[in-house]
């Protein structure tokens, strides 16, 4: 358990390097909002990671085992990456910045791969709500520092210095990888790339529901990661500081998606795992319709306060059930390759449905967006109900 909080930690740290500090460094740039939305394609990579995936499956690395010694390869490489993106100006070289992001998002990726497949491996079923739960406070944790902290140190040391400090800080997870211990062996894991490649979507499109889990997988989450993703512009243009955003936003924020992780892990036991999954994700949409609120009501701190926590809480709750669901899918022969198909799904609606949100929110406004990505949540609670004569 606390292997999974700290390789969450160290999948969190890299993902808004990419999104909303980026998007910050960005505006400060004066980079139009239909830029920054498009920006949301660099994460292409996280939506596509289940084709390099069974690589992970077939091959180890001739030190620390399969998981592990592939782990430590691509986090060295990340730590680089990271400081590399901090010496590219998105204003005056935005290829630059693209080509960089990339990398950092394939070596992020890649990690997210190895991290999932070594908690499913190590956790038996029984522990995966609330190891899901651990690893998604320590994956917001690594988040608030990079996106928080790093808009906060921006207004001291700039963006460029940030980034560098990111790199560094990505470097020290060969520490808990060099400290974890290898799951064991599985019977049955793949013993050609061949049988990695087609074996897992075999075993998984030969389930009932298969197509129905998949579009579940992409559409639970859909609304309240289109509104995730303009947050940071939305603070901005009602007049937030960036100090002010990093401290509450961030920060304050900070408890109540540890409280929701916990709370999460705890009712996914009491409850089980199809009431959870329920009863969160009509919070997970409830507070996305808080941002509207807040557009109507403007510039006020108690009440991003309020709605920061809301949305922090049912965040948290909603992504450890979410994530505990995904990995109850998983045969434990193919786990890499299955659980990045399945994360792979969550990440389109980040990658290529957000891609449209900043035009979305010039058209509507930013009352009108909120509440449209507040609705758009329903179908993915009207699919679970087909989950009901087994899940529940």
């Amino acid at each position: 358990m606390v292997v999974a909080f700290f390789m969450g930690f160290y999948s969190g740290l890299p993902l808004l390097l990419t999104g909303s500090l980026l998007q910050a460094w960005m505006r400060e740039s004066a980079v139009d909002l239909a830029t920054i939305g498009l920006f949301a394609l660099v994460g292409l990579p996280y939506t596509g990671k289940f084709l390099w995936a069974p690589l992970f499956d077939r091959y180890a690395l001739p030190l620390l085992g399969r998981r592990r010694g592939w782990l430590l390869l691509v986090q060295l490489s990340l730590a680089g990456a990271i400081a590399g993106l901090g010496w590219v100006d998105p204003a005056h070289a935005p290829w630059g910045v693209v080509l960089v992001a990339l990398l950092v998002a394939f070596l992020s990726a890649s990690q997210d791969i190895l991290i999932d497949a070594y908690r499913r491996e190590s956790l038996a079923d029984l522990e995966q709500g609330l190891g899901a739960s651990l690893y998604v406070n320590g994956y917001r944790l690594g988040m608030l520092l990079t996106s928080g902290g790093g808009l906060i140190l921006a207004d001291f040391i700039g963006f460029r210095q940030v980034y560098a400090l990111c790199g560094l800080l990505m470097a020290t997870g060969a520490v808990i990888t060099l400290w974890a211990r290898e799951p064991q062996s599985v019977h049955g894991a793949p013993r050609t790339l061949a049988e990695a490649v087609v074996q897992p979507f075999l075993a998984f499109f030969r389930r009932d529901d298969a197509v129905w889990i998949l579009a579940f997988i992409l559409l639970y989450k859909i609304g309240d990661t289109m509104a995730s993703h303009m947050t940071m512009p939305f603070y901005l243009d009602l007049g937030f500081s960036k100090t002010e955003i990093g401290a509450v936003v961030k920060l304050f924020g900070f408890w109540a998606t540890i409280a929701g992780g916990l709370i999460g892990g705890v009712l996914i036991l009491r409850l089980g795992l199809y009431a959870s999954l329920w009863g969160f994700g009509v919070l997970q949409a409830l507070s996305t319709a808080g941002f509207a609120l807040l557009a109507w009501w403007g510039r006020d701190l108690i009440g991003l306060m309020g709605v920061v926590t809301f949305e922090n809480l049912s965040a948290g709750l909603g992504t450890a059930a979410f994530v505990a669901f995904m990995a109850s899918q998983t045969d434990r022969r193919f786990t890499a390759t299955q659980y990045a198909l399945l994360s792979s799904l969550m990440g389109i609606p980040r990658v290529i449905v957000a891609a449209p949100t900043g035009l979305l929110a010039e058209w509507l406004g930013w009352p009108g967006f909120f509440l449209f990505c507040a609705l758009i949540a329903l179908p993915g609670l009207l699919v679970l109900l087909r989950f009901r004569r087994w899940l529940a």
